[in-house]
């Protein structure tokens, strides 16, 4: 089978479609020979699609772990007219039109549409809004009269984006839509997608290193030996609630003294922002706190096994990919109720909710779990037995697999009765 992806970044670009783009492929090619190729852009990150100081990796053609890999430069020029367009727009109350929205995101991509159009794969995938490439890819596959299967990972709670139109019409063109968990199909549905053509299929975890990293070893290398450890490992921008956690760890510490947070992430301007908070506690609770920016992904296994409990206060998630990191390490997890995550994370069975932006439920969250050991060994182990049955990437990639050899045919019988 030859499959096309397009997607925003691919690595070493950093973000949770970039690294799930990758690894869908990458074991695609490796479990059943599939021919995959991804288009998708030279940028190391979002802001990359319009500020021209950042950082790009060289276009062209890269071939990665088995993968066909080309990278088209991004017209960031075009992208930062449309961006200061819309925040004129914003300052002045009104509300953008919904087309504006779509390009002020970018990436705009000169030669995508063409290419896509004319490159001979079997299957053609993209993943994800609100970002313009998942419209030039439904459009360009459409009109090649190539099946075309839409990942959005959707984040209803997000209405500035996501109240958009042109998103639901490209679905509903598309031959098939693949929602992360129920919540999203039942969203998509609603907002008018045919249920025949969503699917569920979620997505995956390599859980292999997760599970041989060392407790242990790891707290030695961190210099917490014997101490408590809660951690927060994830991209530092606003919506991910890390804010919630800084405000309520004074609240932890006035409790369990000895406790210790592990922030670790790419770093983004929002971390600065994190900093100040720090800085701001009272000089006691100073020193407890390690940050750890930009790390190899070879080191993640190692952080998650530092943790005594895992804190990931998002205000929204298509899937949460990082709960089932903590999974796989054996740890029990803390989300926020809200929208995809009270799916993912089943309250009480294994992890904890909390009220989205409440740093005292937080805080009482993580107090319970660091004092009630067998409370948490639970939690961290039924959520382990979850992804080693449901989501690993070789049973998800083979979910996949089985959706395109089904959509193929089904394009192909439709030609035929035409």
């Amino acid at each position: 089978m030859k499959i096309l992806h397009v997607s925003q970044g691919y690595a070493p670009a950093i973000g949770g479609t970039e690294r799930n783009i990758q690894r869908l492929s990458e074991e695609l090619a490796r479990q059943f020979g599939d021919e995959v190729s991804v288009f998708t852009t030279n940028c190391l990150g979002g802001d990359g699609f319009y500020n021209p100081r950042a950082p790009i990796i060289p276009a062209g053609w890269q071939d990665v772990h088995g993968v066909h890999v080309r990278r088209f430069p991004v017209a960031r020029h075009l992208g930062w007219t449309a961006r200061v367009i819309y925040h004129v727009i914003r300052k002045l109350g009104l509300r953008a039109p919904e087309k504006l929205r779509i390009y002020a995101n970018g990436p705009i991509i000169p030669g995508l549409y063409r290419a896509i159009r004319t490159y001979p794969v079997d299957l053609i995938g993209a993943s994800s809004f609100p970002l313009l490439h998942m419209f030039v890819t439904q459009r360009a596959a459409q009109r090649s009269k190539r099946p075309c299967i839409l990942y959005g990972a959707l984040h209803p709670e997000d209405q500035e984006q996501y109240q958009n139109s042109m998103i639901y019409r490209a679905i509903q063109a598309a031959d098939h839509y693949v929602a992360f968990t129920n919540y999203e199909a039942n969203y998509v549905i609603q907002k008018g997608a045919y249920s025949q053509y969503v699917s569920v299929i979620g997505l995956g975890v390599d859980p292999e290193p997760f599970q041989i990293a060392s407790g242990l070893e790891a707290k030695r290398r961190l210099g917490v030996e014997r101490l408590p450890v809660v951690g927060y490992i994830g991209q530092l921008v606003p919506h991910k609630g890390v804010d919630t956690l800084i405000r309520a760890m004074p609240l932890v510490w006035q409790h369990l003294p000895e406790t210790r947070l592990l922030i670790a992430g790419a770093k983004r301007p929002f971390a600065t922002r994190l900093e100040e908070m720090m800085a701001a506690w009272p000089h006691e609770f100073l020193g407890r706190t390690q940050i750890i920016y930009n790390f190899e992904s070879e080191i993640k296994p190692w952080l998650y096994a530092a943790l005594d409990v895992f804190v990931y206060p998002s205000g929204f998630e298509s899937f949460g990919t990082a709960f089932f990191e903590a999974w796989a390490a054996g740890k029990p997890v803390i989300g926020c109720r809200m929208g995809a995550i009270a799916e993912v994370v089943r309250d009480g069975e294994d992890g904890l909710l909390v009220k989205y932006g409440d740093e005292v439920m937080l805080a009482m969250a993580i107090i319970r779990l660091l004092s009630n050991q067998d409370l948490a060994s639970k939690l961290g182990e039924t959520g382990k037995q979850k992804t080693l049955a449901e989501f690993t990437w070789s049973i998800v990639a083979r979910r996949f697999q089985d959706l395109f050899a089904r959509v193929i045919e089904q394009k192909a019988e439709a030609k035929r009765n035409l």
